[in-house]
C-alpha cells in the first residue's frame, strides 16, 4: 500500500490542513460532476476541514476566495 493510500484512510479531524490527492480525485464521481479542468489550488492546499459527515469533509481553502466544497476522505491527504 502506498503512502498516499495510507493517508487517505486516516480519520480526519476538524481544523486539519489537507489537500486533494490528484490521482484519487481524477475520474471520481466528484470530478465528473465538476469542471473538467480542476483548479490547481485544490491539489496544492492547504484547505481546512470545517465539518465531517460520514466519509466526506467540508473544506475551505484559506488563501483564495473559493466556495467551500464537500469531498470524500478517500481523495484527501494531509497537507505538509
Amino acid at each position: 500500500m502506498s503512502n498516499s493510500q495510507m493517508q487517505s484512510s486516516t480519520n480526519f479531524e476538524l481544523q486539519d490542513l489537507v489537500k486533494v490527492n490528484k490521482q484519487a480525485y481524477l475520474g471520481s464521481l466528484e470530478s465528473r460532476a465538476s469542471d473538467p479542468f480542476p483548479p490547481s489550488y485544490i491539489f496544492e492546499g492547504p484547505a481546512t476541514v470545517l465539518a465531517i459527515a460520514g466519509e466526506y469533509c467540508l473544506l475551505r481553502w484559506r488563501a483564495i476566495p473559493a466556495p467551500d466544497v464537500w469531498l470524500s476522505t478517500k481523495q484527501l491527504e494531509y497537507y505538509s
